[in-house]
């Protein structure tokens, strides 16, 4: 028997299932909360629950391990993340406004130094090493890791890899290279890539060696696998030099996780989590890719990925009272721990906050709000006032009116709550569930408590928002069901094929699309239903999902297992690397291939692709291995761009993508 372990780490919960790959069953599942900062706590505790599951099964017998998470994705869509620096090379000045750069960039520092190099892979200016040099002394402190982004580093990598060296030299700090992570040309998107990735490097290393560590403790030797955004697996070591290709990776195995759970080719996918619903479409059994690379949290990367719509939406969405005379809710994108969850892990804290907020009249807005640090010891290289924040939460959680001291304050601790260094509490999705009945293992009077707070305040009407704590519960639960179907609806426009005349976004929110869906009668009668099926993923899935299926008239399929969907996909899976290139004529007569060591210029088109290929074809071939594919399938795909000069045809640039994959070895014992 082939027994894989597939372990997915998510904003709560972690996951672990272990699956018989022969007879294609789920031998056992199990769940721990995901723990923050130490998620070693968390995937130990998944791991050995599932073990203890199954006591049948050796570690021995286990022949592989591999792991998908959303914890690339959810920094990104909360704006958290650790404190990279970014350097420019040959970039002019409107370029960092370009790709949403500049707003990425924030406060990080940016060097910009001339050098790099002209379209045809010839250098257009030296690289300013003595620059960089000076740039380098005066970086602040508490920076992770620097991203390089150099002008057409994809037609000559060398003042990237001249810049990575000299920064490794003096910093010891991780260092990521635009060019290996996009072979595209646009400069300040593949810039805005490795930015993000710099900021990913040290969670994703947390992640890995949490899960290498208790796999080895617990005797399994297997080789451990990452689960890509594109649903492929790569190694443990790829995935710590390039994190960001882990966006969109617990999305990307929830669909291969769909697929094999239900047996349907054609569906459209909807992942609900902690922080995030994910919905994607399966169509003939593969999700669809999205060409212009992952969109996460408001980014839109060159990382290949799933074509996964990811909103701020899941069942620890804060919930916030909108503006207005009704007094309506709007659930996310930000995510809080859930007071059910506090009162679990800080009982006495969280009940004797809400008991006095409850006997205050008129209660305190926010009575509900703890800060939960992050951290066991003071971070380094924070801001004074952030810094003064933070120790005072070294001895453990405090209450807002007990944590900040003047005004000024509250800006800091926004800022530490988006370095992912605390969390706030307050009333979710969960804490309903809990209160309606449908969901346990958490504190419901905690829950119950929250929600009779937040229906005391009142609208732009005066109104009360509800009558009691079930009431305001079904609220919630009703404007999550109303957000979810947009969600979905968002993706059926934007996969039909058709032109609507509007953005999908805009479509899945027109007055009209709501009347359809109605399905009322009237003057005019409007009916909209989705043509496939929706199979609904995540712990919380069978609480809120019947009614999104009834409200969108199609089948809703929850299988079992759906809460560990994630996990399963993330050992069914195959390794997949490739390697791109381009072949370009600057001239006639004259072709270059943009090697990995640089342009090489050759007389004849084919002569430039053959060269290509078997370049590329050794780096793909190679990365396969390395991932322990022992023979990988190799295929090559070609592109021929042209133009029309004069009435005559003309070659502009051929692009090459080598891929080779296949099943990773297995641990046989």
């Amino acid at each position: 028997m082939a027994v894989f372990l597939g372990v997915d780490t998510g904003g709560t919960y972690t996951d672990a299932v272990l699956l018989d790959d022969a007879a294609g069953r789920v031998l056992a599942s199990a769940k721990a909360l995901t723990s923050r900062p130490d998620l070693s706590l968390g995937i130990g505790g998944a791991i050995d629950a599932v073990l203890a599951d199954a006591p049948g099964i050796a570690p021995d017998e286990i022949g592989l391990v591999s792991l998908s998470t959303t914890l690339a994705t959810n920094a990104l869509v909360e704006g958290q993340g650790t404190r990279a620096a970014l350097v420019v090379i040959g970039f002019a000045p409107a370029d960092i406004a370009r790709a949403g750069l500049a707003e990425a960039l924030g406060d990080d520092p940016l060097i910009a130094l001339s050098g790099g190099h002209s379209h045809a892979g010839t250098e257009a200016a030296p690289l300013d090493t003595e620059a960089l040099e000076s740039a380098l002394s005066a970086l602040p402190p508490g920076i992770s890791a620097l991203a390089v982004a150099g002008q057409f580093a994809t037609r000559n990598p060398a003042h990237e890899n001249a810049a990575r060296a000299l920064i490794r030299a003096r910093t010891g700090l991780p260092v990521t290279c635009s060019h290996e992570l996009s072979a595209g040309l646009n400069g300040p998107k593949r810039a805005l890539t490795a930015l993000l990735n710099a900021r990913l490097v040290g969670m994703i290393d947390r992640l890995v060696s949490a899960c290498e560590t208790h796999v080895a403790a617990r005797g399994i030797n297997a080789p451990l696998m990452v689960v890509r955004g594109d649903g492929a697996l790569v190694s443990a070591a790829l995935v710590r030099e390039r994190p960001i290709e882990t966006i969109l990776s617990g999305p990307a195995a929830s669909i291969a996780g769909a697929a094999w759970l239900t047996g349907l080719s054609d569906a459209l996918v909807s992942d609900i989590g902690g922080t995030t619903t994910d919905v994607c479409l399966l169509r003939d059994g593969r999700p669809a890719i999205d060409p212009e690379g992952a969109r996460v949290g408001g980014w839109r990367t060159m990382v290949e990925a799933v074509a996964m719509r990811t909103t701020g939406l899941g069942g620890d969405s804060e919930v916030r009272v909108q503006e207005g005379l009704e007094g309506g809710l709007i659930l996310g994108p930000r995510r809080v721990i859930p007071l059910s969850l506090a009162a679990i892990q800080h009982p006495g804290l969280v009940h004797r906050m809400l008991d006095e907020a409850l006997g205050r009249d008129p209660a305190p807005e926010e009575g509900w709000r703890l800060a939960l640090p992050l951290f066991s010891a003071l971070p380094p290289g924070l801001p004074p006032r952030d810094a003064a924040v933070a120790e005072r939460l070294l001895t453990g959680p405090k209450r807002l009116s007990e944590l900040l001291r003047t005004r000024v304050e509250g800006p800091a601790l926004t800022r530490l709550v988006q370095g992912g260094l605390v969390m706030l509490t307050g009333p979710t999705p969960s804490d309903a569930a809990h209160v309606l009945g449908r969901q346990s293992g958490w504190d419901a009077s905690a829950a119950e408590k929250a929600l009779i707070l937040l229906a005391r305040r009142r609208g732009g009407n005066g109104e009360r928002l509800a009558p009691d704590a079930a009431a305001m519960a079904q609220r919630i639960v009703d404007q999550l069901t109303r957000q979810t179907v947009d969600c979905l609806m968002e993706a059926a426009y934007a996969e039909d094929g058709r032109d609507f005349g509007a953005p999908p976004e805009a479509l899945a929110r027109l007055p009209l699309t709501a009347a359809a869906l109605d399905r009322a009668p009237g003057l005019v009668r409007l009916e909209a239903r989705l043509g496939v099926p929706v199979i609904g993923l995540g712990a919380s899935a069978g609480c809120y999902y019947p009614a999104v299926g009834a409200r969108l008239g199609t089948q809703m399929v929850v299988p079992d297992h759906a809460g560990v969907a994630n996990a399963v996909g993330a050992v069914v899976g195959q390794v997949s690397m490739h390697a791109e290139g381009q072949v370009t004529a600057p001239a006639p007569g004259l072709y270059v291939a943009h090697l990995a060591t640089g342009p090489a210029r050759f007389a004849e088109a084919e002569a430039a692709v053959a060269a290509l290929e078997a370049d590329l074809t050794r780096q793909a071939r190679a990365r396969a291995m390395a991932a322990g594919v022992t023979e990988p399938r190799l295929a090559t795909g070609r592109e021929d761009l042209g133009a029309e000069v004069e009435g005559q045809p003309m070659l502009v640039e051929i692009r090459l993508r080598v891929t080779a994959s296949g099943r990773p070895r297995i641990a046989t014992g």
